[in-house]
């Protein structure tokens, strides 16, 4: 759109709250923005241009959709409470007459492609801190549309997503995200730009996604390597994945013919690395079934 939106205030979110009868809960993580130098400043670090279809995740009472609106050609909002996927389009309509908003009440960790109505190619959101991870990873596996993002998540997830190997926050969900994505910091948000003022700060974590997954392995085999290194993340790998492989040895016997330090541990190891473990599981397994099928037909 080309005319700019009436952003919110900190009184305009807490009338807003009030029209609705609203009380914000821990359970649905609703802690809305009241400050419009954060909510532009977040547009601005998502790179929002005016060809972008942007998915924004809880929109809550539309803090962030109305600079969203303002800067990009469409807005598709996916927000779990109907009372506030009720109210959004006449917010949008008050504050930003002409914008193109689509909202959609569904859980966003269950969404599917033909619940939307366009495809995005840009994900902002404001992330409730304890369904940010899931969120994050599954709009990622099923919107390959989605060429990037930035998301406000606390500020301890932050790190971990976009931790690097060998760093104390890295595992599981920055080695899955990695799988996807680059992912970088992108700067700290106050808990004071908040309502109600939640008890940890904020951060946000941008992605960019790589051209593409390996097309021999499968993404759930190689998140099953990286689940069972972090399960028990202090054990050297051969000890770590020994469950998963069937035993020390065995789990051994696939590290080695990975090119991978069976004494080193899940935290030193990047995507690249977990791939390679998954990749020679299925080989010796192709080669198992190959050798018993041999040995079948020699007998029959």
């Amino acid at each position: 759109m080309t005319s700019p939106a009436r952003l919110f205030g900190a009184g305009d979110v807490r009338a807003l709250a009030a029209e609705l009868d609203l009380r914000p809960t821990k359970r649905l993580g609703q802690n809305f923005v009241h400050d419009a130098n954060t909510v532009r400043r977040i547009v601005r670090r998502a790179e929002v241009g005016p060809e972008d279809v942007v998915l924004e995740v809880g929109p809550g009472l539309g803090s962030l959709t109305l600079p969203l609106l303002e800067a990009a050609a469409t807005v598709v909002a996916v927000e779990i409470d109907p009372v506030l996927a009720g109210r959004l389009p006449g917010t949008a309509a008050d504050r930003a007459p002409g914008a193109d908003l689509r909202v959609v009440t569904a859980d966003a960790v269950r969404l599917e492609p033909g619940d939307l109505p366009c495809a995005p190619d840009v994900l902002v959101a404001n992330l409730p801190y304890n369904v940010a991870v899931p969120v994050v990873l599954h709009l990622l596996a099923v919107l390959p549309s989605l060429r990037r993002g930035l998301v406000m998540v606390q500020a301890e997830v932050a790190e971990r997503l976009a931790a690097r190997p060998g760093e104390r926050a890295y595992g599981a969900p920055s080695a899955k995200l990695a799988w996807y994505a680059d992912a970088r910091r992108a700067g700290p948000v106050p808990r004071a730009v908040f309502w109600p003022v939640p008890g940890v700060d904020s951060g946000l974590v941008a992605f960019t996604r790589h051209a593409g997954q390996p097309a021999d392995v499968e993404r759930d085999a190689v998140f099953a390597v990286v689940d069972a290194a972090f399960a028990q993340r202090r054990k050297s790998l051969r000890a770590a994945l020994a469950g998963w492989a069937g035993s020390a040895p065995a789990a051994e016997a696939v590290l080695r013919a990975a090119g991978i330090d069976p004494g080193a541990r899940g935290e030193s190891l990047d995507v690249a690395a977990f791939t390679a473990i998954a990749r020679a599981a299925a080989a010796g397994d192709a080669a198992g079934d190959a050798a018993g099928d041999a040995s079948g037909e020699a007998t029959s």
